[in-house]
């Protein structure tokens, strides 16, 4: 078996593992990145909406700040994030949309003057300042109390992929496609690489490295109907989990995006609610104001999600052959703006239903969207429990996100996350006691019984199909581990999911090849899936309350008493058919903004007794302190900045806040 040795090992060619690299590279370390696909033709190309950054360069952000954009964050986690690392984020978005301005992205630009936008169904003339001439634009997302979501039209994925993947190659990193990595190397306290698989020759290849970074995106084909790319099927988590030693942590946290459109299941983009777009029913009728008065089509994904599926099962649905949907409608944003700023929905929209959305309204319903649950780490990106194993991007449970991540900070985590773990990579790989003496008998040892793993499907004697088993997988976590959740219905998705693990282990390939084999790399991936799906669902079942994106009709309410923690998910034993669960607790004690109420609904969940103490103590805090800038407030409150690398701490500037020159 070939053996690559390299410094930094990067597993994902999107948009995190790119920034990652670029990170490690430029700090003089040598660095490989795979990928299934040309990074180019990665997952991250299809976010459309944008990425959040506290600019406030348009006239509706003015006075938005990384304290207004750190509220909006944690808040919409349902305070599942991790407030530092949401302190550390909110603090490098800004720094990374400029950078990538530099590189050259090219973000929409304000125009100065009078401009018309749709505002609550209304007409609404905003007036640019003269001195916002050129900047950055900015667009309304849902869950926040500013516009701070920066853009290219609606392909702002694609512009910042195609950007960061120029940088890349500029910066003559080495990238090798189709690979995939199969398992990790290491002896239980420390990675040294991966076993890779080259898809094209069906070759094995050890990459032995210092680092190893795990950026392989979301899982969203554990169901049926995803917004994902199909590559998006959670292999990295998979990598992490197999070890038994690194845990996955909030798997249960699962975001449904309202808008996909029906059936294909396709994203259409926030940013055309943002834009002053609409959710009608049956009867045309705009019903979210009945259920979210103040932020309507804009409340947090979650609540808008959940809030569709209520009006379909009342009736209110469109009847199609299909399934029952609802509508949104666009049309009212005029077709000028749908051509310039919303083109790849109108280009989806004709291609995939005959539709033109400047006259005729496009047919949604929620479909699962983005994995909030992953790798847990540190907030250096490394495993806490496995020296020199590092994971970015929605990989990771970093963790930012919480139970419910907003829109416009997916794209935004991963060029930051790059740009902060890219920094600790390489502070990792410059420190000589993490020089790696190869143990060649273990990187041997990990070769050989992937290869014979592969044998056994390829050889043996096996009946299942694993095609079937993978279409199983997905009806089983479509119908018990959806939007709405409760405990008969998770009780029987974790058996049938059981039931697929043991039928996965007599797999069986009717193609004997031992390169492109699209039959032989479902098998092997079907049955890491099936252990993915259980941590999902069995996390969901023992998590008695609702949270974020995480809704128990049996516990409707968030229980910060009993679950203010993160769920980590272990499998200890390869031949055990659930994960095991352990809990890491939040210190509220230690919490810039404690628990309170979202902003949504009733505000029924259960307090932490530590709440009210945290709540004086804050508030005692910024008593004392009353006349000095809010950098020393927030400081004083929960401080954050030794957690980032010293060349990210600087403070941002805005028209309104210019830096002391």
């Amino acid at each position: 078996m070939k053996t690559i040795v390299t410094d930094v090992l990067v597993i994902g060619g999107g948009l995190a593992g790119l920034r990652v690299g670029i990170g490690a590279k430029r700090r003089g370390h040598d660095v490989t990145i795979l990928s299934l696909v040309p990074p180019k033709r990665s997952h991250s190309a299809a976010a459309q909406g944008g990425m959040q950054a506290s600019l406030a360069n348009v006239i509706k952000g003015q006075g938005d700040t990384e304290d207004i954009h750190f509220e909006d964050t944690v808040r919409g986690s349902d305070w599942g994030a991790d407030q530092d690392v949401v302190r550390m984020f909110v603090n490098t978005s800004p720094k990374a949309v400029r950078e990538l301005a530099a590189w050259g992205c090219p973000w929409s630009r304000i125009t100065k003057g009078d401009r018309e936008v749709i505002i609550n169904s209304q007409k609404v003339t905003l007036t640019e300042r003269e001195e916002a001439q050129g900047l950055i634009a900015q667009r309304d997302f849902g869950g926040t109390k500013k516009w701070r979501t920066c853009y290219v039209s609606d392909g702002t994925g694609h512009a910042m992929l195609f950007t960061v993947s120029d940088r890349a190659i500029a910066e003559k990193i080495t990238i090798h496609e189709r690979k995939e990595a199969l398992a990790l190397i290491h002896d239980g306290s420390r990675c040294y690489g991966a076993i890779v698989r080259d898809l094209i020759t069906g070759e094995l290849v050890a990459y032995v490295a210092k680092a190893t970074t795990i950026a392989t995106g979301g899982a969203g084909k554990l169901y049926r109907v995803s917004t994902n790319a199909i590559i998006c099927e959670g292999m990295g988590h998979a990598l992490a989990l197999e070890t038994g030693v690194t845990p996955l942590g909030n798997m249960e946290a699962v975001q449904f995006h309202p808008t996909a459109i029906v059936p294909a299941g396709i994203l259409v983009t926030e940013g055309c609610r943002g834009d002053g777009g609409l959710l009608r029913d049956v009867d045309g009728h705009r019903f979210m104001p009945d259920y979210e008065p103040e932020k309507k089509e804009l409340a947090s994904r979650d609540v808008v999600s959940r809030r569709m599926e209520e009006h379909i099962l009342k009736g209110k649905g469109v009847k199609s052959r299909f399934g029952d949907h609802l509508w949104l409608d666009i049309t009212l944003l005029g077709r000028h703006h749908i051509e310039h700023d919303l083109r790849e929905v109108k280009e989806i929209c004709e291609s995939f239903l005959g539709i033109d959305p400047a006259e005729k309204w496009i047919p949604v319903r929620p479909a699962q969207h983005y994995t909030m649950g992953g790798v847990r780490t540190k907030p250096t990106g490394e495993s806490p429990a496995l020296k020199g194993l590092f994971s970015a991007g929605e990989a990771a449970c970093w963790d930012m996100h919480g139970f419910n991540r907003l829109g416009g900070n997916s794209v935004a985590e991963t060029v930051v996350a790059g740009m902060i773990v890219g920094e600790h990579i390489a502070d990792f790989c410059d420190n000589t006691a993490n020089s790696v003496d190869i143990p060649m008998g273990l990187v041997n040892e990990f070769g050989q019984r992937e290869q014979a793993k592969l044998a056994v499907l390829l050889n043996g004697k096996g009946t299942e199909n694993p095609f079937t088993l993978n279409l199983e997988m997905q009806d089983a976590m479509t119908s018990s581990v959806g939007i709405f959740r409760d405990g008969p219905a998770l009780e029987a998705g974790v058996a049938k999911l059981q039931e697929l693990l043991v039928r996965s282990r007599n797999i069986g390939v009717g193609s004997k090849v031992a390169g492109a084999n699209p039959e032989l790399v479902m098998a092997y991936r079907v049955q890491k899936m099936i252990k993915l799906a259980l941590t999902i669902a069995y996390g969901a079942l023992q998590r008695t309350e609702s949270r974020g994106a995480h809704f128990r009709k049996d516990f409707p309410h968030r229980d910060d008493q009993q679950w203010l923690k993160r769920t980590l998910s272990f499998w200890k034993d390869e031949n055990a058919t659930l994960p095991e669960l352990q809990y890491e607790a939040q210190d509220i004690m230690k919490m810039e903004l404690p628990p309170g109420w979202r902003g949504y609904g009733a505000k029924d969940y259960i307090e932490h007794p530590d709440t009210p103490k945290r709540m004086t103590e804050v508030e005692e805090i910024k008593k004392q302190m009353v006349g000095q800038d809010r950098f020393a407030i927030q400081n004083a409150i929960m401080p954050y900045e030794d957690k980032l690398p010293e060349k990210l701490r600087g403070r941002n500037e805005r028209i309104d806040e210019p830096l002391d020159r």
